[in-house]
């Protein structure tokens, strides 16, 4: 078979897990969960009401609650993305996503390629992680962000305008 499921991991009678996928051990994948293919959850992980998941690792103890889409993606360990909140992985153009920091740009080579999220990212309600989006580890996005680039590790993104370094004492 192409679709594993722990024995400990739980899926709802109304989630569609196509193959191949790998549901790790203590997940709960919830109703109406739509896993497309591809798809590879870790230990501990929720994968909520109405989420779609393709072409995607989710590392452990991620969540993706409610009413996500999240393709072509990875998301780092204890991330979270808020209700609403999608990675969005094709241009409107539908040219090759180039992954761009300031100055720097880097050809993917890929038509489709959504977010990359480090560990313990907080993604807020009803945002937008736009194709070839890097959310450094302990980085929160404000909710109803529009995100693109590179956001670095231990900030705060408010806006493309406003990201700020968090202090040291604060997580």
């Amino acid at each position: 078979p192409q679709v594993w499921v722990h024995e400990t991991a739980t899926v709802a009678p109304t989630a569609f897990l196509g193959a191949p996928c790998i549901i790790g051990p203590q997940t709960e994948v919830r109703h109406c969960a739509f896993i497309r293919g591809s798809a590879l959850v870790g230990a501990n992980c929720v994968v909520g009401n109405s989420v779609e998941l393709k072409n995607v690792i989710l590392f452990d103890n991620v969540q993706t609650p409610h009413y996500n889409y999240v393709g072509d993606s990875i998301l780092g360990y204890k991330s979270h993305m808020g209700a609403g909140s999608i990675t969005s992985n094709v241009k409107s153009d539908k040219t090759d996503v180039v992954v761009k920091s300031g100055k720097d740009k880097v050809e993917t080579g890929l038509r489709k390629m959504g977010a990359m999220l480090g560990d313990h990212v907080e993604v807020g309600c009803n945002s937008v992680l736009n194709p070839g989006t890097v959310i450094g580890k302990n980085t929160n996005v404000y909710p109803v962000s529009c995100v693109r680039g590179v956001v670095p590790a231990d900030s705060i993104f408010k806006d493309k305008d406003h990201v700020v370094l968090k202090k040291k004492d604060q997580d």
